[in-house]
């Protein structure tokens, strides 16, 4: 009510200024409202890159460990500020930029915005960096009497994602780039070089006089530095290393100055640092996904002595004045998107408009109030300062989800109401709580020394701990509605790929005339694609479990989110299976072949052999805890592979000069690992590098060129062995350039996997009738064989084993279209070459016994297809599961990489086939024979 208000401007808990607050949350429209008054003069955020909760409390010995425990403390006899650690739980995905966005906005950025983690992604909503350049200073201001006339300005210096969400906000802004890991010291010793100068025009660290002396362009109210060395040193060391030790100890240091000196500020201000990490790291070194070690980062607070009065603890709610089974849970931890409504009212600036966070009582310092002669606090006022607070967040959270409900229905209804209610309880009890205080003061007088008596604690803290439930449930609420799904065009797609998928069984060539299918896949009856009447019972047996495996793994496995998470382990698991039960029959058959027949032994002891001892892909070559990381492992390994290039196409009619360029670029990478591995940081290995790189580029345009040129020739009509041979050439290139952007574990990877391969390519060239394997088996053997690569190069379907360091093993700099394209090429690259294997090999089978010369190929991407349409299928119907955006939407989003890989190369086939038909129908025309 109107006496409501006036009696809580009257009291100082709401500001005399009035917002003009738009639907975006800015400044500048018709609709007014009240606020609450600033809190702090100046705040510092020092944003220390994936500081994990354990690396806060217990490796920051000087700066957080002396704060937390005072007592240790004997150098020190000066009054200290207040401070306090938090565990800060990110949402995932935990990257840096969604989570900046997070931090910002107090929205919930999801997977969809993850591309924008590679730059250029500038921040359009609104959030409180915004609204202190939007709000006018005279509206924000500590108080009325405040020396500084002009507008402070906002600084930042550090990592660069700042500047690409916030372009122009900054007035002082030193960007510096930040995707090169192995860089361990670039952005720190930036943040060293220009925090010094920064904190020497800080607000809160200066006298009244000293500020009036201060020319109208120097104050700053906000400074933000961003370290990135911790985070850098986890991806490329791992977080058990003495990188880390000494990284630690450096922000140690660096903290420990910037909290003495806001220790040391003027009594008469207010000064708050924040200190925390926007995500913490696996034990492995990486971030992205939705574990505890990812997810629980540190966050420290600190605020200088002028902030509190000496018996203000602050207010502590932990659900007690509640009932019921959710009052503990909406207390139980901070959230990210929490220190945003808490950043704005410290600031005395508006919510952004769609932040759901809830403010944290606990960090809200209690107004000064103004008398005539000095400042001073008013303990006693904490819990009702701290109701105006959680009122007016839970108006604006309110305001935002009845604004969304209008253009959205994913807003359930019955949550809704409850959130009605329950919001209507808690002002109804703030309301009964702020009549009492009337009433006490037109009962006692107007005199301040018994203003104390006018509040109710227990009241105001009653309503305190109802809106803070309200706006715990509304951030549930949020989480499960934070994206808006398009159901119908989910539905419709779902349905496109499921008629694909139907009409694109390769059973269906049996009941299709040869003429139709030889146009569109050059196919066959002939083809021996699945067991035939007079087939044994082992390739039934063969067959049908082949069909099993692949159900599970292309079907089944993409619902859960354990198998997802284990999806490694159970694809190797099936791989050896399937080898064995392929090899039980070979060897049944073929008596006095047994060596021949022993293929898949082979297959499944390299994949085996390189999942449990090569370790270390994409970490830095110096790391020694790994084995294939030693000169004894990875130099063998590499001459291993210059001997197949030199004798596996030796007998080809490939020309010798060409063998030249991939020796010297495996031998320039032999050397580069060689240079990283040195004590010596200067031996970076770069040069070496980009030689191997342009050899292994010169090589791939030869390989091209000889394709082409082949491809030309009247003369060559079929899959030659010349022409294979060019091929698998380019394929080797391809690996090589893999091995460069992977590491030095890489290459005893490659070998393994080249032996794989030559395994598998005998096997399905092997068209006899006595060691013939079927088309579907050989595909699943194939498929099972290309993802076991993928997992035992140390990936995942999840962002956070995404190896970054992939784009930085030539150069300190970062160049998005050639990083990209390395990043790529690290994650999708051996998919991608096993594909075209594939296809390789199965046209190479179809001339061999004049069939179907696609039907392994047809069924390799069958199965991608039946994977691709199970994931988003599962996708979609677990759109609401607590860990879509953690596993199922990853899961999804690799799938689709690897089917546009498979629907590429199943195009250029496709044209390929129909530029040779239309080619041999013109000769046939011209010569008279059509």
């Amino acid at each position: 009510s109107p006496s409501q208000v006036d009696f809580l401007r009257g009291r100082g808990f709401l500001s005399d200024y009035e917002f003009d607050v738009d639907a975006s949350g800015g400044a500048g429209a018709l609709h007014h409202g009240c606020w609450a008054p600033r809190r702090v003069d100046s705040m510092a955020i020092m944003v220390v890159d994936a500081l994990r909760f354990d690396f806060a409390r217990d490796h920051l010995p000087k700066s957080i460990g002396s704060r937390l425990y005072p007592s240790n403390i004997t150098h020190s006899a000066e009054p200290r500020g207040k401070s306090k650690l938090f565990q800060f739980v990110a949402d995932p995905p935990t990257v840096t930029m969604q989570r900046l966005k997070g931090l910002t906005t107090g929205g919930l950025p999801t997977f969809a915005d993850i591309t924008g983690s590679f730059g250029g992604a500038t921040l359009d909503e609104d959030s409180w960096v915004e609204q202190l350049v939007r709000v006018p200073w005279q509206r924000r201001r500590y108080d009325k009497s405040s020396r500084i006339v002009h507008k402070p300005q906002i600084a930042f210096v550090g990592d660069d994602t700042w500047v690409d969400l916030f372009p122009t906000q900054f007035d002082d802004a030193h960007p510096y780039p930040s995707f090169n890991t192995r860089d361990l010291d670039t952005v720190d010793n930036g943040c060293l070089l220009h925090l010094p100068r920064l904190m020497g025009r800080f607000i809160g660290l200066k006298t009244g006089t000293q500020l009036l002396q201060m020319s109208p362009d120097s104050p700053l109210e906000l400074i933000v530095a961003h370290f990135l060395g911790v985070d850098h040193v986890g991806h490329t060391y791992g977080p058990n290393n003495v990188h880390m030790d000494k990284k630690l100890h450096q922000m140690d240091v660096v903290l420990s100055d910037t909290l003495d000196a806001i220790d040391n500020a003027p009594g008469e201000s207010c000064t708050a640092l924040f200190v925390f990490g926007d995500h913490g790291m696996t034990e492995d070194g990486n971030h992205g996904g939705g574990t505890l070690d990812e997810m629980n980062a540190g966050l420290f607070a600190h605020f200088s002595p002028g902030c509190h009065a000496e018996d203000d603890e602050g207010l502590s709610l932990d659900g007690s004045e509640l009932s019921g089974p959710d009052a503990a849970r909406a207390f139980e931890s901070i959230h990210q998107i929490d220190l945003v409504p808490t950043i704005s009212f410290l600031l005395g600036l508006p919510l952004p408009f769609a932040n759901i966070g809830g403010v944290v009582p606990d960090l809200l310092p209690t107004p000064k109030r103004i008398d005539s002669e000095r400042i001073s606090h008013a303990p006693e006022l904490v819990t009702p300062h701290a109701a105006v607070a959680l009122a007016l967040n839970a108006a604006q959270v309110w305001n935002y989800f009845f604004t969304y409900s209008k253009t959205s229905r994913d807003l359930p209804k019955d949550r809704i109401r409850q959130l009605k209610d329950l919001l209507d309880s808690a002002s109804l009890t703030y309301r009964d709580a702020i009549d009492s205080s009337i009433r006490l003061r037109d009962d006692t007088g107007k005199e301040n020394n018994r203003e104390a008596e006018y509040y109710d604690s227990t009241a105001y803290r009653q309503a305190c701990s109802l809106f803070k439930l309200f706006l715990a449930e509304s951030t549930g609420l949020g989480k499960t509605v934070w994206t808006q799904f398009n159901e119908v065009g989910m539905q419709l797609g779902i349905f496109i790929m499921f008629v694909a998928w139907l009409g694109g069984n390769p059973f269906w060539k049996r009941f299709v005339r040869p003429s139709t299918r030889s146009a569109v896949s050059h196919g066959s009856p002939k083809e021996n694609t699945a067991p035939s009447k007079d087939s044994s019972p082992l390739q039934i047996f063969e067959v049908v479990a082949t069909l099993v495996f692949m159900i599970f793994t292309c079907g089944v496995l993409t619902f859960g989110n354990s198998y997802i998470e284990h999806e490694r382990e159970i694809t190797l698991f099936f791989l050896s299976v399937l080898c064995l039960i392929v090899l039980r029959r070979r060897v049944y058959i073929s008596r006095h072949q047994r060596l021949w027949a022993a293929l898949p032994l082979a297959v499944a002891i390299c994949a085996r052999v390189n999942d449990v001892f090569v370790t270390g892909h994409g970490l830095d070559p110096s790391l020694r805890s790994h084995r294939a990381h030693h000169p004894a492992v990875f130099i063998p390994s590499m001459m291993a592979l210059a001997t197949i290039r030199l004798h596996w196409f030796a007998a080809t009619r490939l020309k010798k000069g060409a063998s030249l360029i991939d020796t010297v670029a495996i031998v320039c990478l032999t050397m580069c690992w060689w240079d990283k591995r040195a004590a010596d940081h200067g031996r970076n290995g770069f040069m070496a590098a980009r030689i191997s790189m342009v050899a292994v580029l010169l090589g791939l345009a030869h390989s091209i060129y000889e394709i082409l040129l082949d491809d030309s020739s009247n003369k060559v009509r079929s899959l030659s062995l010349g022409r294979l041979n060019h091929f698998e050439l380019l394929a080797f290139r391809l690996m090589v350039f893999l091995v460069i952007v992977t590491g030095p574990s890489a290459a005893s990877t490659a070998v393994l996997i080249a032996v794989e391969c030559a395994a598998l390519k005998l096997m399905s060239l092997d068209n006899t009738r006595v060691n013939s394997t079927t088309a579907l088996v050989m595909a699943a053997l194939w498929k099972l064989s290309i993802r076991t690569a993928f997992y035992g190069t140390s990936h995942h379907c999840s962002f956070n084993q995404l190896q970054f360091s992939a784009a930085f093993v030539a150069t300190t700099e970062f160049q998005f279209h050639i990083a990209g394209f390395s990043l790529f090429m690290n994650t999708f690259g051996w998919e991608a070459i096993g594909s075209v294997l594939v296809l390789l090999y199965s046209r190479a089978r179809g001339n061999a016994d004049s069939g179907g010369r696609t039907t392994i190929w047809e069924w390799f991407v069958y199965f991608q297809a039946t994977e691709m349409l199970s994931s988003c299928i599962s996708v979609s119907m677990m759109r609401r599961h607590l860990m879509v955006w953690a596993i199922f939407a990853p899961r999804f989003m690799f799938a689709a990489v690897w089917t546009t890989l498979c629907l590429l190369l199943w195009i250029i086939d496709l044209l390929h086939n129909l530029i040779k038909e239309c080619k041999s129908k013109r000769e046939r025309i011209y010569k008279g024979t059509d």
